[in-house]
């Protein structure tokens, strides 16, 4: 295999250790509560006050956009989703599922682990909405969750989720990056130009939110810090060299029920493996996509609509859910680009661009439109973008 990048074989481990021997400074993430073996912790609450005065949000932003780009390439929120009693409901949601699953395809397991030791939830984002449209606007109506998304990815994010249970014995992965070049086999990697690994990872951001406390003996995301830098990582990432030094040098945070990691997908990382006696290590793997790339996942996003938009106008008659929190939700669901769409029968007339789904949502909870209206409405608007 041709080695991009114009490195060696030497030189190119000289300069992923270089990069794994970085160590970074609390100064350069001025509002994290601390920096914990290389990697900023952040407060809810601390965060939401912060993001409170005028230009704080964009201050807020900012700061996270180089954490994840040119810093560590990993933050943690903790008490990112501080409303246990909404993250036990979810838990007991997505056992639900997992059960009823595991019934329909006699318990095939996880794609790491053996049957019976991993669970996995696959389009776990629209199963809940499903399954519970004022839960799912509880859960995904976080603003600081749609904050770190937009940090990294602009408006109009993708967002996807995937529930994963292990067990103890649960096994560990191995070192990886992660969707679009990450799932790739090195040879086809190989075959994209250069400028195409350094866009990669700014297509996606990976997340998990830990739906139990998370003990290092439970295994919780081993991450390398750094290693998003490394420019012919996607085609090294497997070799047993970059394997070797992941394991040598990798570190783990212990996390709590309720806070959320987020991280770039080219960073080094892998699951960790369950050691403790009793923890169901139990997370929601968030995957943000950019509106400019394709989502791994397909969702039914026009469904969720329809079953979420009840709930939303519910919830915001009665007071129950604010601005933010509404928008969090329907960037969650809602497909909030309008291309790629039919031209002919949906022209982008008053604008560049017709209205999306979001938005729609958006002016349809502003005009408190019945949910038959807006089923109408939805209907139309989809039916305009059809090929």
């Amino acid at each position: 295999m041709s080695l991009a990048f114009n490195l060696s074989p030497e030189a190119a481990l000289a300069e992923f250790d270089a990069l794994t021997a970085r160590r970074f400074e609390a100064r350069a993430a001025p509002l994290a509560e601390e920096v914990a073996q290389n990697v900023p912790i952040y407060g809810a609450e601390a965060c939401l006050e912060a993001m409170a005065p005028p230009g704080g949000r964009a201050r807020l932003l900012k700061e996270w956009a180089g954490v994840l780009g040119s810093g560590p390439g990993v933050l943690v929120l903790r008490g990112a989703l501080g409303d246990h009693a909404t993250i036990d409901a979810a838990t007991a949601a997505f056992e639900a599922i997992i059960a009823r699953e595991a019934a329909d395809s006699a318990g095939q397991g996880d794609h790491f682990a053996a049957a019976g030791a991993n669970d996995r939830v696959w389009n776990a984002l629209q199963k809940l909405c499903a399954e519970d449209p004022a839960l799912f606007a509880r859960y995904f109506g976080n603003p600081l969750i749609a904050a770190v998304c937009e940090a990294w990815l602009g408006p109009h994010y993708q967002m996807t989720a995937q529930v994963n249970l292990v067990r103890p014995g649960g096994a560990a992965q191995e070192a990886h990056r992660d969707y679009h070049l990450g799932f790739q086999p090195a040879d086809e990697a190989a075959r994209f130009p250069e400028a195409v690994h350094l866009l990669s990872q700014h297509l996606t951001l990976q997340g998990a939110i830990a739906h139990c406390d998370m003990p290092v003996e439970s295994g919780p995301t081993k991450i390398l810090p750094f290693t998003q830098l490394f420019g012919p990582g996607y085609l090294l990432a497997g070799e047993p060299e970059y394997r070797d030094r992941f394991e040598a040098r990798c570190i783990q945070l212990p996390l709590a029920k309720g806070d959320a990691i987020f991280f770039s997908p080219a960073l080094f990382h892998a699951a960790g493996e369950n050691r403790s006696a009793d923890i169901r290590r139990m997370a929601n793997l968030l995957q943000i996509s950019s509106a400019f790339g394709r989502a791994m996942e397909s969702v039914d996003r026009a469904t969720m609509c329809r079953q979420l938009y009840p709930a939303l106008l519910g919830l915001q008659r009665g007071g129950a859910i604010g601005a933010e929190a509404c928008d969090a939700a329907i960037a969650a669901a809602a497909e909030g680009y309008a291309f790629p769409t039919n031209l002919d029968t949906d022209p982008p007339l008053g604008g560049r661009a017709p209205e999306s789904q979001a938005a729609l949502m958006r002016r349809a909870l502003a005009e408190a439109m019945t949910a038959e209206a807006f089923e109408a409405a939805l209907a139309a608007r989809e039916a305009a973008r059809a090929p």
